[in-house]
């Protein structure tokens, strides 16, 4: 007999995805697409739990051991993290692992498997992990009508179910994607009485102000998907594969961040939209609630260049949007175009940032090396116009071609270099093995990021703006990162 009806699993494997930022520097972020199908499964009448094997640093084995007592009926591992389109295929060398082990300790046990890469590689997937289902896309409706049948009948063999992939007399049938959330406000709000609170903490930047307090820290969204294309991005795999957005009632976000505030005393909010800054309209209405509760809250979100406007940040400041975060990705528009990055040129980037910080909030630049036109060049240009924009903090990336993205189809078909597993696609790990292009070799690449990201954390200017802006802490936050030298396999003299 079965204890529970689903058991949902967040997998994690923090020391090869990060290396030693891992430890005490990488953000621990709320597992929020787990706790959302946790949440509308248990409306639906099913007794639900989730084990945050991430957040409670839980390894493979423990989390088959907790698995096995808790009997479930159905047990699924997801495939998702902080960055829905950089973290999903690198945490599948610990999703198969799981997976592997939960069908060899107990083989009559029903597993699935879901997230943004089985979603995109299903029979992959399959051949790796030994699943019995593959959930692709948002998987609601798909994992309850799962659940409906396994409850009848635990022994099933035909399952015409949208969105689920599956093994029958040895081939794999796909039922195509799964059905959608037409209206997000058919979703309840998330289970966060199933999650571990006390576990999650904030990026280190976006808590420069009081490094020592990260913590409580929670995710909200108030939108889901993104009505852009951009070729190294594979976001729209939960999404049916295609680009779009949808929203969220601004009444339900504003109840969610009372409930995080009163009932779990949090602070610091990360908004999980991939596009915040979209809708003026949301944005100033959102702001305006949370301003009149007087929240002291940190809030950090993702914005346009050419979405922000001065009314618009004036008034995300008041309501402790401290920080945006903007996908620059390269400082040559040729590069940025090549990748359908439109619409704006350099000075129009740099407007934007004096824009922010003339508002009083701090800016994230996310920059990548290696996009498919790049060369040495483009990546200086890139590294000058990061040194120039002096934003409080830059992420450096290296082109990856996530499975999902159209980058990915193109690497396959021209035979491009890709890592050899998939903790080869994690950015801080020593496994990494940027995508290579026409001018340079994945080695070039990760070897000017990572002498990229030295020069511009070490540079006097950015130091004294880091200090003059926080305090010296923050300053010696950033000087034990650079302590953490990551060591990188294919740079075998790092």
């Amino acid at each position: 007999m079965s204890n529970i009806d689903l058991l949902l699993i967040n997998p994690g494997d923090r020391a090869q995805m990060y290396g030693r930022l891992g430890r005490s520097i990488s953000a621990v972020e709320p597992p929020i697409w787990t706790a959302l199908i946790a949440a509308f499964i248990r409306k639906k009448g099913f007794e639900v739990k989730i084990i945050d094997a991430d957040a409670e640093s839980l390894s493979p084995e423990a989390i088959v051991e907790m698995a096995i007592k808790e009997k479930p009926l159905l047990a699924g591992v997801g495939a998702f993290g902080a960055n829905p389109s950089a973290s999903s295929t690198p945490k599948m060398e610990v999703v198969n692992s799981v997976v592997s082990s939960l069908k060899r300790r107990s083989p009559n046990m029903k597993v699935f498997t879901y997230g943004i890469h089985p979603s995109a590689l299903p029979k992959r997937t399959f051949n790796e992990g030994g699943a019995d289902f593959i959930c692709k896309g948002e998987c609601f409706y798909t994992i309850y009508e799962l659940l409906e049948i396994l409850t009848k009948d635990k022994n099933a063999e035909d399952f015409s179910i949208n969105g689920l992939c599956y093994k029958k007399n040895g081939d794999i049938v796909d039922n195509g994607w799964g059905r959608l959330i037409d209206n997000l406000d058919k979703l309840p709000l998330i289970a966060w009485d199933l999650l571990p609170m006390d576990r999650y903490r904030a990026h280190n930047w976006h808590c420069f102000a009081h490094t020592e307090n990260r913590g409580p820290y929670a995710v909200i969204y108030t939108s889901m998907g993104c009505p852009f294309n951009c070729t190294y991005c594979n976001v729209r795999s939960l999404y049916n594969g295609k680009p779009g957005i949808r929203f969220r009632s601004i009444k339900l976000v504003v109840d969610e961040i009372d409930i995080l505030v009163n009932d779990y005393g949090v602070k610091n909010i990360k908004i999980l939209d991939e596009l915040f800054v979209i809708n003026e309209e949301r944005v100033v209405e959102l702001c305006g609630l949370i301003i009149e509760r007087k929240y002291d809250l940190n809030i950090w979100a993702y914005a346009r260049i050419d979405t922000i406007n001065k009314a618009i940040l004036h008034k995300m400041k008041r309501a402790g949007i401290n920080w945006l975060a903007f996908g620059i990705e390269s400082g040559s528009k040729n590069v940025r175009n090549g990748v359908a990055k439109r619409g704006f040129d350099k000075g129009r980037i740099i407007d934007a940032i004096k824009m922010t910080h003339n508002a009083g909030i701090h800016a994230v630049g996310n920059f990548i090396f290696g996009l498919p036109d790049d060369n040495i060049e483009t990546m200086k240009e890139t590294l000058e116009l990061a040194k120039v924009l002096n934003c409080e903090y830059a992420n450096f990336y290296v082109a990856m071609a996530y499975p999902g993205s159209s980058l990915y189809q193109d690497s396959l078909k021209r035979g491009l270099r890709l890592p050899d597993s998939w903790l080869g696609f994690a950015q801080f790990s020593a496994e990494t093995v940027p995508l290579p292009n026409k001018d340079l070799s994945s080695e070039e690449i990760l070897y000017f990021r990572d002498r990229a990201f030295d020069e511009y954390y070490s540079s006097p200017v950015y130091l004294k703006m880091l200090e003059d802006k926080f305090s010296y802490r923050a300053v010696e936050h950033i000087k034990e990162i650079l302590r953490h030298k990551i060591r990188r396999k294919i740079l075998a003299f790092s």
